[in-house]
């Protein structure tokens, strides 16, 4: 009956035991809960830190890389100014954007403006400290032209999207792939890469054949430009 009784109250204290020690752990617990919700809110904070901080060293670096992209076309055109695009209209109006450059710095209406990759456009209006420029894609550009192999001359227009190169005789050998670049004018330079040919339309009722071209420019991705001055 001892023996009986001694393992009944071992067996009661060790259930005591354990349920004392899962209160103590439940307690420590429920204090340990604004020692962790803190910790917590640090590291969300420093990953936020880190993600801004990441962010703004994309940019830094996408800018970099547009300016060196620029670099080339200065040794070609010595009066130059960079700047950066600010704005676009709203869908649906004319093909226009905002540089952060005008007068102030030097640009004048008329002003070629080229990306790394080709002609962007020209200056239609400058303000003291910003500027307008019309797209080679809007449909009241027009710009003189030469289709390089071959030389032969045209006038490319806006069409929206693409560009036409109208009045071209009908004896051009005209072929897809064909780069056309700009004839020496009052906004730009003479071999300004303009596009492609991506199709040839011929007519015979007609004494000239149209090229459409595919702008060379990244006119949907613009970010900084060069102001071709005089």
């Amino acid at each position: 009956m001892g023996a009986i009784t001694s393992t009944l109250v071992a067996g009661v204290q060790s259930t005591a035991g354990a349920g004392s020690l899962a209160v103590r752990d439940a307690i420590n617990s429920v204090l340990d809960l604004p020692s962790l919700a803190h910790t917590n809110a640090v590291l969300r904070a420093r990953n936020e830190h880190l993600a801004s901080a990441n962010a703004a060293l994309r940019q830094r670096l996408a800018e970099e890389d547009a300016r060196a992209g620029l670099l080339p076309l200065t040794a070609t055109h010595p009066h130059t100014i960079q700047a950066r695009v600010i704005g676009f209209p709203p869908e649906g109006q004319n093909r226009t954007m905002t540089i952060d450059q005008g007068s102030r710095s030097g640009i004048r209406r008329e002003d070629g403006v080229l990306d790394a990759y080709g002609v962007v456009g020209r200056i239609t209006s400058a303000g003291p400290f910003t500027s307008t420029v019309t797209l080679i894609t809007d449909y009241t550009s027009r710009i003189p032209a030469i289709v390089r192999r071959g030389r032969w001359w045209g006038i490319v227009r806006g069409n929206l999207t693409s560009l036409h190169l109208d009045y071209v005789s009908q004896d051009a050998h005209l072929r897809i792939g064909q780069t056309v670049v700009t004839g020496k004018g009052r906004s730009f330079h003479a071999g300004d890469v303009i596009g492609r040919i991506v199709k040839i339309e011929r007519s015979d009722a007609s004494l000239y054949q149209t090229a459409i071209l595919r702008p060379s420019a990244r006119l949907s991705a613009l970010d900084r430009v060069l102001v071709v001055t005089k």
